[in-house]
């Protein structure tokens, strides 16, 4: 009988969810609707999707608040309403964009997570439920929404290839539309579900029956779990402790050196701010001495060591210009910094301020002109500016090309017009152009090939040939096309056979070495040249003391030339394609080649 109330008990708080959020769900639906043609038309409608998303998010988010503050249903209408409005207003300035570009996603998500703090921040203002309790309540039914749907989608699935198995095909997207379906329309309802009813004015309109069943809801989902205690306690805490120590001794060390200039700790330290922030919310109504002297300690060791982070970033400002990465860096450091400080003070049943400090940091990241993406463009284009006026290279809107410049000059205006291409904001800038396009009209634009930002960290290198470059063949009798892709174990050894001069010849390929070997031999096997493609990829490779400085997008033939030559003959081969790719401590070589032979 447990068993049968349980699942009579979720199905009840199923259909109060879908009762108690009726614009959610609706937008939810439209959500799960359009991404469902978008998978079997292979459209773009990314606008509509994100569109119905924030529609979701408004519809959720406002409801607390009626529930919270009012009780008259025409209150709750007027609430929908907004909703609607603005939802309609989001739509109308996303569709006026070709592509939903980056800086839109990061908008969007920016104000979908400050909808979802305000929606467990909202209900508990001024409330006898404090704002740790409705995090953890939220933090909980995330992880059961996770859980349960996990399993959903792994059954039918399951169920899927079973009758795709064993009775009939299945078509193959169907597992997207059961991701769709689980993903969008289930796991956020299910987690709404979970939520509970909060203590406000909305209570009038409730059964004093209604009212105590939500009580024990609130009190049950509020309470950490036992496992979760013990998790936090004695698990993440002494573990985060170390963690902490590891990174003051790093910095105590290096404090004046590397610490300023490194930026592997940027991240780790912005993660560390981040699992203190979370952790104290958590802990804060555990009763046990490791969560009591994480929350006295804690908060006051945050706070010089965000300092830190915040500075650095700063620093690293001087270097790169602003971008919204940067932007966004400093911002969360300053929030870390005093929620740090108002953590050290005051009592733990006021973390409702740190919600709200959140919520009005995020809206100030988006609403211009103090938002992150009109300072960090307006910080590259006059960098990129700048850069072009001290080298005479702009005048009138118009770019002179410069080949004759410094390296340091020539990463400023392949850095910034890499971010500007990025971001979609070269078609804003006049001297540049709507129809710039950095891959294919750089070099003719600045009159150097641009730096490529690898976002691993490597040195990998991508060439490709200009195709309206002349190739000067008149000094070979044979010009053929050869393929080195090291990853194909079962590529043909031979490229071609052919005569010269009377006598036959073989062009062939030869598994030896990381990247490959070219032979050249006679009718009889012997062996007239021998080529290491190592050598040949080397001759690109700027780590490896390579002829090219940078990685380029298009190199002009008579530049790409690598050739090699014996008393028997003459080989040059020329890239069409080139990529080293380097991971750690593996590097892959593969191109396209034409290669052209002179007998002697």
């Amino acid at each position: 009988m447990k068993l049968l109330d349980k699942i009579r008990e979720k199905l009840s708080n199923l259909v109060e969810a879908l009762s108690r959020y009726p614009l959610t769900v609706v937008f939810l639906a439209a959500a799960a609707v359009v991404n469902a043609m978008a998978i079997e038309q292979d459209v773009d409608y990314t606008k509509y999707l994100l569109t119905f998303l924030v529609g979701a998010f408004l519809g959720f988010a406002l409801q607390a608040g009626w529930e919270r503050f009012f009780n008259k249903l025409s209150y709750r209408m007027t609430a929908m309403g907004l909703g609607l409005v603005l939802t309609l207003g989001y739509f109308l300035i996303v569709r006026q964009y070709t592509s939903t570009r980056m800086e839109t996603w990061i908008r969007t998500a920016v104000a979908l997570f400050a909808l979802l703090i305000a929606y467990i921040w909202v209900p508990v203002i001024k409330s006898e439920v404090s704002f740790n309790g409705s995090f953890m309540a939220c933090f909980k039914s995330f992880f059961n929404s996770l859980l349960f749907s996990g399993v959903i989608f792994l059954g039918v699935t399951l169920i899927l290839a079973a009758i795709d198995l064993l009775l009939f095909r299945v078509p193959e997207k169907s597992y997207l539309h059961t991701l769709n379906i689980v993903g969008i329309l289930f796991a956020p309802i299910y987690l709404l579900s979970l939520i509970p009813i909060y203590p406000g004015a909305s209570d009038k309109n409730r059964s004093p029956e209604n009212l105590e069943h939500n009580r024990e809801k609130v009190e049950r989902s509020c309470l950490c779990p036992k496992f979760l205690e013990v998790l936090i306690s004695y698990i993440i805490i002494p573990l985060l402790s170390v963690y902490t120590v590891i990174l003051i001794i790093y910095i105590a060390r290096n404090i004046t050196g590397n610490f300023w200039t490194d930026n592997r700790l940027e991240p780790m330290l912005v993660g560390f701010a981040i699992a203190v922030i979370l952790l104290y919310i958590l802990a804060s109504n555990l009763v046990n001495k490791f969560a009591e002297w994480f929350r006295k300690i804690f908060p006051k060791v945050l706070v010089p060591i965000v300092l830190f982070q915040i500075v650095a970033s700063v620093l690293r400002i001087q270097e790169t210009g602003m971008t919204h990465g940067r932007y966004y860096v400093i911002l969360f450091g300053i929030f870390a910094a005093v929620s740090g400080i108002l953590m050290s003070f005051m009592p733990v049943r006021k973390n409702g301020l740190i919600a709200a400090l959140l919520i009005g940091f995020s809206l100030f990241s988006i609403i211009p002109p103090v938002d992150a993406f009109t300072i960090s463009r307006a910080s590259q284009v006059g960098r990129l500016t700048d850069t072009l006026v001290e080298n005479k290279m702009l005048e009138n809107n118009m770019i002179s090309p410069n080949a004759l410049l410094s390296e340091v000059d020539k990463k400023i205006i392949s850095d910034t017009v890499n971010y500007l291409a990025m971001m979609e904001y070269t078609r804003e800038i006049p001297y540049l152009g709507e129809d710039f396009d950095v891959y294919e009209d750089f070099y003719n634009t600045f009159g150097f090939y641009r730096y490529e930002e690898n976002p691993y960290g490597q040195d990998s290198v991508y060439l490709n040939l200009n195709q309206q470059s002349p190739l000067d063949i008149s000094d070979y009798e044979t010009f053929v096309v050869a393929n080195f892709y090291m990853l194909e174990e079962k590529m043909d050894p031979l490229i071609c056979d052919f005569e010269s001069t009377g006598k036959s010849y073989t062009l062939s390929r030869a598994k030896t070495g990381v990247a490959g070997a070219l032979l050249l031999t006679d009718a009889t096997g012997q062996v007239l040249m021998q080529i290491n493609m190592k050598d040949v990829f080397d001759y690109f490779d700027t780590s490896q003391g390579g002829n090219y400085q940078i990685s380029k997008d298009f190199i002009n033939a008579d530049e790409a030339t690598f050739t090699q030559e014996n008393d028997k003959a003459v080989i040059s081969l020329v890239p069409m394609f080139l990529a080293i790719e380097k991971s750690g401590s593996e590097t892959l070589y593969n191109g396209d080649f034409y290669v052209l032979i002179h007998i002697k």
